[in-house]
């Protein structure tokens, strides 16, 4: 077993997002990204298989796509393929979880 506190091991960074490898094995990848508000991790795709969670633990912003967003605040989890273009920008200070599945 393991724990971890992300709210202990990772902090905010005023010039870019702070990003943590919470967890990696070979069935699934787990990473949290901390944002200030205005920054943003482009939208994106893979070229694999798989799936990726977006769960928002703290904060608010809303959650990109290639051709639309949708608001994303404390409690939101977004699913989806993940090769389908996927981005996040922070509106408020904001935390998410993000899983990988299979990891890559």
């Amino acid at each position: 077993m393991k724990k971890i506190n992300i709210f202990e091991e990772n902090d905010f960074n005023d010039l870019h997002m702070k990003r943590l490898l919470v967890h990696d094995s070979p069935y699934f990848k787990i990473l949290n990204f901390n944002f200030k508000e205005g920054q943003e991790l482009p939208i994106h795709s893979h070229d694999l298989e798989g799936q990726v969670s977006i769960a928002v633990i703290e904060g608010e912003g809303e959650f990109m796509a290639k051709d639309s967003s949708m608001p994303a605040k404390a409690g939101d989890v977004l699913i989806s393929d993940i090769s389908e273009p996927h981005g996040i920008r922070a509106r408020t200070k904001m935390r998410v979880l993000v899983t990988i599945a299979p990891p890559i």
